[in-house]
């Protein structure tokens, strides 16, 4: 029952997977609520319903339009497949709880983030604002303890990104101090605090990495909320046991 059960969410995951791919291209550019349905990006071709179904439908046209033959981004079914294992896996750890919820909701606001940064470096307002209530609602009926944790939380992710955006003049975006700030009042101040650590750690591996498979200099320019997001899913899955395993070398 429990891998029935686990294989039900990494199916529902892929179709979400898919529709927050849409959502993570479409929203930057104001063409989310269009009356047409999914089409080629290249053609403008609408899609058949076997050409919508995740993963299988990339492996399916070989990574190419049926019409055009453009190339489709591995953007897509990766994003697919990532989403249908991290809701897979957030069941597995969390099973019928309200972490699970957390977690769900989490991986909505995370991955559409990551599609829209990773395509037009912008981490948007709107899905920022959309989920801002939601968590708020979340703490009100599963606070943190003590429960005035995730407005210090928010508060010192606010005053810290604001000194780093105006020290790094233009090096982080607002998007970013936003996307931090949410996260902040999320998790609250201790696990913020690990959330930026490993954010930045991530960032610094893959930019010293693409620096040297591309060659660039110091300037390489990367899409960060990605790694913010991938720092804050480290955190919910295991920033507790990070946090306590790093206090017991000092006790």
């Amino acid at each position: 029952m429990q891998i029935f059960t686990i294989t039900i969410f990494f199916i529902f995951g892929t179709v979400f997977g898919s529709f927050f791919n849409v959502v993570g291209l479409r929203l930057p550019n104001k063409s989310l609520f269009s009356d047409q349905r999914s089409y080629c990006d290249y053609c403008r071709k609408q899609l058949g319903w076997r050409e919508l179904i995740p993963i299988w439908s990339y492996l399916w046209q070989k990574g190419r339009c049926r019409e055009c033959e453009a190339k489709i981004s591995p953007l897509y079914p990766v994003m697919e497949l990532v989403t249908g294992l991290l809701t897979a896996f957030t069941y597995y750890r969390y099973a019928w709880s309200s972490e699970l919820l957390l977690g769900l909701l989490l991986i909505a606001l995370i991955m559409p983030v990551t599609v829209a940064d990773i395509s037009y470096r912008k981490v948007p307002n709107q899905l920022l604002l959309f989920f801002s209530p939601i968590f708020l609602v979340y703490r009100i009926f599963y606070p943190l303890t003590p429960w005035w944790d995730a407005a210090l939380g928010a508060g010192v992710a606010l005053f810290l990104l604001l000194v780093i955006f105006f020290l790094s003049r233009g090096g982080m975006g607002m998007g970013d101090v936003k996307y931090y700030t949410l996260f902040g009042f999320i998790f609250g101040l201790e696990h913020f605090f690990l959330l930026f650590l490993l954010s930045t750690i991530y960032g610094v591996i893959i930019g010293i990495i693409k620096m040297r498979v591309k060659g660039t200099g110091r300037k390489t320019k990367l899409a960060f909320a990605p790694f913010i997001g991938l720092a804050a899913l480290t955190v919910f899955y295991f920033g507790s046991a990070m946090i306590q395993w790093y206090k017991q070398l000092f006790n």
